[in-house]
Order: structure tokens, then sequence, then C-alpha cells
């Protein structure tokens, strides 16, 4: 009797208790890589137990994929809701680079679970039906805002979408993967408030001056310009 109560227990909230195991094993997986994680841990911090951690996702292997999905679809779901297709294309393509560049910022465990999936050679991602579905109607999205650019005047040419994302989360991705290196060979803290601010600003003059034709310096000082205001504003 007492054994079926506790079972009940657990089981009152199943979705409830998915989601602590995922967040967990999300955290361990990011912290330890896939070799280094342990089932163990990530069950005692999902206040669960080897058995519901089985029962509601599966084993090691399976409990990794369903974090990565969980992961790509997490970054996609708020993408979606930049509503990219109502602005104007450059001002469209500059909040997407911002986005991105915060999203890094607040989701480290993202850029790692890609480091940990990447050096077993997208061998699980493989696996997954989800994952390429997810990403069809972003690169549309970018597609439409492109052609919009070329339409209207505002970029000359109408580069690929894949390539142009693969730039912009390329340009984000290596300065934070890498800034602790970087910061030691260049002898400044690339974390420090006023160079990521810099550093978020070139990246919009680079990537709004390859489609615009324009001097990247136009849009850093306009991002610069912009920042100032705002403050302005607050004061």
């Amino acid at each position: 009797m007492a054994k079926a109560k506790r079972t009940l227990k657990w089981q009152r909230d199943p979705e409830g208790m998915r989601l602590r195991i995922l967040e967990a094993a999300k955290q361990e997986f990011s912290a330890h890589g896939l070799a280094g994680a342990r089932v163990d841990r990530i069950a005692a911090k999902a206040g669960a137990n080897k058995r519901m951690l089985y029962y509601h996702v599966g084993n090691k292997d399976e409990l990794y994929l369903a974090v990565l999905e969980g992961a790509y679809d997490k970054i996609r779901s708020e993408e979606r809701g930049l509503d990219l297709e109502h602005l104007d294309p450059p001002e469209a393509i500059r909040r997407l680079i911002e986005f991105t560049w915060n999203y890094f910022l607040r989701n480290p465990e993202f850029l790692s679970l890609l480091q940990t999936e990447n050096l077993a050679r997208a061998k699980h991602l493989k696996r997954s039906a989800k994952v390429k579905s997810m990403h069809s109607p972003f690169v549309e999205m970018i597609r439409t805002v492109v052609r919009r650019g070329v339409a209207s005047g505002d970029f000359q040419v109408a580069v690929d979408p894949v390539q142009l994302y693969i730039s912009i989360a390329a340009l984000c991705f290596f300065y934070l993967s890498n800034s602790a290196t970087l910061s030691v060979i260049f002898g400044r803290d690339l974390l420090a408030k006023d160079a990521k601010d810099e550093r978020l600003a070139h990246m919009v003059g680079l990537v709004l001056a390859a489609l615009t034709g324009q001097s990247a310096a136009l849009f850093e000082i306009a991002k610069t310009s912009k920042s100032r205001t705002a403050v302005a504003q607050t004061v």
C-alpha cells in the first residue's frame, strides 16, 4: 500500500516531473558534457530517482537528445516572437543580431550543449525527427526579410538565409566561447559591459554593411547614438 501511494505521488504531475528532470539534465550536460554527466546527479537535482527518470524520459542518451531538442525549441520559439516580418529589413536584421547575442549571453548552457554535440559530430542530433522541422520556418522568415530588403532597395543582394544566420551566430558564438583566451591574448576584458556593447555595435555594423553596401561605421555610430539617447531619456 505504501509503495502504491509513493508511486501515485510522483506520477500525479508527470509533466512537471519531466520538466524538472530536463532542467536538471540541461545543467548537468552543459557543465560536464555527455561523458561526464551522471544520471544520479540529474535525478537528485530534479528531486527524483533513476526509476522516475527512466519512466518520464528514458536512458541517458534519450535524456541528452531530449535536452538538445528542448534547447533548440526554446531559441526557435523566442525567435518567432521577434516579429521580423513586420519590421523594415535593416531593423529586422539588427533585431535578429541583438537577439542572438543576448540569447547566447543569457543562456551559456546552450553554447556548452552545442560544443558537446559538435565534438560528437552531431551523432545524437542526427537521430532527431524534430530539429529539422523547427528550422525550416526560421530560415523562411529570414529569407522573407532579405527579399523585402532587396525589393525595397535597402539590401544589394539576396544572400542565402542559412549563410546569413550562420554568419550572425558565428560572430556571436566565437567571441563568447573564446572570451577567456582572447581576453588574455589582447589584454582586455571582453566580457566587461563596455566591451560587450562595443562588440554588439560592431556585429550590427558589419552585417548591415555587407547587406547594404554602406560603411559599417555608419551603423555602428547609429547604434551608439541610439543607446546614448535611450540612456539620456531615462536620466
